[in-house]
């Protein structure tokens, strides 16, 4: 019950938070992407920090990075291919260039910090400047490219009508994130309980029950971008998403806990490179003519079920296992990469074709 509590109260703080800051957003002029990259991102991202830092701090550092590690892969295979079974997806071509190669980059930060067993307080300052560098970076680039557009073209409120919808929009704010952090306490408590009764680990509480429910908000929010076809902010609140899991939530949580967060065999040896292996996946999806196609969509979902199942079976230590393992490393796997790089060979000369055909 405290569970669920928790989760209602960590979803409700993340929808006023995001509601807050992205009308917040419309007043700064900013782009879609860059919104949905850092405003929409960060927001909806919150709850993994509420949570990550409340286990961190409590000692239950298997739930502190089970979160973030399984949040990422859920962002991924779940949201992103719910969202492009809903609608194809459009690809911004800096998420192919900057954003999708960083997430790749700071997701192997993540295992090298790992691989001495802990990721440390100096490590987490250092995941935690980056954002900061990510953040200002995206901003100043906002800045340059609104500075080429015309002016005369931006319509300015009144004064009162600014400093009203600010207060208003702080206020959405400060109740959202005092709600975060209540249903934060709830939910590591109520999850630290279910693994006691289920006889599970709790890094695999972390990586399925609390990492798919914190990140309720950024599915809620791309599923609704992508029906609504705002598909910048779908994409960007993903790839964003991901990228302050790991800079912050894990940076933060890492910092603030005493000795860092303990990294076991398990985590280190799968679930991490897991995570690796689904952000390198983005890039020739991402590539295949600059959008996520539907089959492409149901790819993702359907490696999101795959490593669901084989969570469940690995904690089982059932025969099944073996047999699952049997059937992805001979079947699966090599389809799926041979249907890739057939489909980025294809984009590329259908590329080399259209520009042919313009000189």
């Amino acid at each position: 019950m405290i569970f669920a509590a928790g989760l209602a109260m960590l979803v409700g703080g993340a929808e006023l938070l995001v509601r807050g800051a992205s009308r917040l957003a419309v007043l700064l002029r900013v782009s879609s992407l860059i919104v949905g990259l850092t405003i929409v991102a960060f927001g909806t991202s919150f709850p993994e920090l509420a949570v990550s830092v409340q286990s961190a701090l409590s000692g239950k550092a298997d739930i502190a990075l089970g979160n973030v590690v399984g949040s990422n892969i859920f962002n991924v295979l779940f949201i992103l291919g719910i969202s492009a079974i809903i609608s194809p997806l459009a690809v911004s071509l800096q998420l192919v260039r900057f954003d999708v190669p960083i997430m790749i980059g700071a997701s192997a930060l993540t295992f090298i910090m790992a691989l001495d067993g802990a990721i440390g307080r100096i490590d987490g300052l250092i995941l935690f400047s980056l954002i900061v560098v990510y953040t200002v970076w995206l901003f100043f680039k906002e800045s340059a490219a609104v500075g080429d557009h015309d002016s005369n073209e931006r319509i300015e409120p009144s004064g009162k009508g600014v400093l009203t919808s600010v207060l208003h929009q702080s206020a959405l704010i400060i109740v959202g994130l005092i709600m975060l952090v209540v249903g934060s306490r709830w939910l590591v408590t109520g999850a630290v309980a279910f693994a006691r009764i289920l006889g599970v680990s709790e890094l695999l509480i972390g990586l399925t029950v609390v990492a798919a429910g914190t990140s309720l908000p950024e599915a809620a929010t791309s599923i609704v971008a992508a029906i609504r076809h705002e598909r910048d902010i779908a994409v960007g609140n993903i790839v964003g998403s991901n990228i302050f899991n790991i800079f912050s939530v894990l940076g933060l949580s890492s910092a603030l806990a005493a000795g860092g967060i303990a990294v076991n065999e398990t985590a280190l040896h799968f679930d991490i490179p897991v995570m690796i292996a689904v952000a390198f996946a983005c890039l020739p999806v991402f590539f295949t003519g600059s959008r996520i196609a539907r089959w492409e969509g149901f790819l993702f979902f359907g490696y999101y079920v795959a490593y669901t199942v084989y969570l469940v079976l690995s904690a089982k230590h059932g025969i099944m296992l073996g047999r699952f393992n049997y059937v992805m490393a001979v079947f699966v796997i090599p389809i799926t990469v041979i249907t890739l790089i057939v489909s980025v060979v294809g984009s590329v000369r259908a590329g080399r074709c259209s520009q042919e055909k313009l000189l």
